[in-house]
């Protein structure tokens, strides 16, 4: 909601009785200027809060690139993985937390279809979110049982902030399922074990902490469970990020899907 500002010459004048003036005395010239300079910042920080400026901007940078530092991550690099993957990257599904930013992302491209799960309850969704989820473009689903898709449903998975929060038990069940519906791969967004900031987990949301494990561990998990890395589109990607000088805050992976 917007304000008038208020006209400090009004308050501050030289005569009339104002708020630092009497009969007797005057205040120093350069004191009233000061405090009319402070009072002018004082108020143009609130109507500018007011009107949704730097405290809305922050609150949404927070969100995705602070609690989900990965699902910011994804939209980041949706430009090379367009340079890796080409034409496959047609028809996407993401999971993870806050899909429906990276999904409302997706569908500014063209030629492309996305559609997002949406693993943890969503308790603040925004009109955007809310449209998405009536269209049935992004469903809520507990990715710790089968996805509510066709196999090869989609030709590309892209997964970010979920499995950090699954056991090996669920693992186990969760990746050969989203292989299950994808053509041509998946690409996993998943947390550095030094990033102490994606540690914290809300445990009530998320049901446990989340687990960030290293690359090795990944890689050898991978193959416990028969998927391959995409060498060639994982080669494209890294070219493609060294071009334009890009620096993943994930660890990302390119896997084959299963056949």
């Amino acid at each position: 909601m917007s304000r008038r500002p208020v006209n400090p010459s009004r308050r501050f004048g030289d005569s009339g009785g104002g708020l630092f003036s009497s009969s007797k005395s005057r205040s120093s010239p350069v004191l009233s200027v000061g405090l009319i300079i402070v009072g002018g910042l004082f108020l143009i920080a609130y109507v500018y809060k007011g009107s949704g400026g730097f405290g809305s901007r922050l609150e949404s940078v927070s969100r995705v690139e602070g609690d989900y530092l990965c699902t910011g991550e994804v939209q980041r690099a949706i430009p090379l993985l367009q340079k890796a993957y080409g034409d496959s990257l047609h028809k996407v599904l993401h999971v993870g937390p806050d899909t429906c930013f990276v999904i409302s992302k997706f569908l500014k491209e063209e030629e492309t279809e996305a559609w997002g799960i949406e693993p943890y309850d969503i308790e603040d969704a925004d009109g955007n979110c809310k449209a998405l989820i009536h269209k049935g473009i992004v469903r809520m689903a507990d990715i710790k049982f089968p996805l509510p898709y066709r196999p090869k449903s989609f030709s590309l998975v892209i997964v970010s902030d979920a499995l950090d929060y699954l056991s090996p038990r669920y693992l186990n069940k969760t990746l050969p399922d989203l292989a299950r519906v994808a053509t041509e791969g998946i690409v996993i967004f998943t947390g550095f074990p030094d990033n102490q900031k994606a540690k914290v987990a809300d445990v009530s949301k998320f049901g446990r902490a989340a687990k960030m494990r290293s690359s090795s561990w990944w890689m050898r998990y991978f193959l416990q469970i028969n998927l391959e890395e995409n060498e060639v589109a994982s080669k494209k990607f890294a070219q493609a990020s060294t071009k334009s000088a890009y620096v993943p805050k994930c660890q990302i992976f390119h896997l084959n899907s299963l056949h």
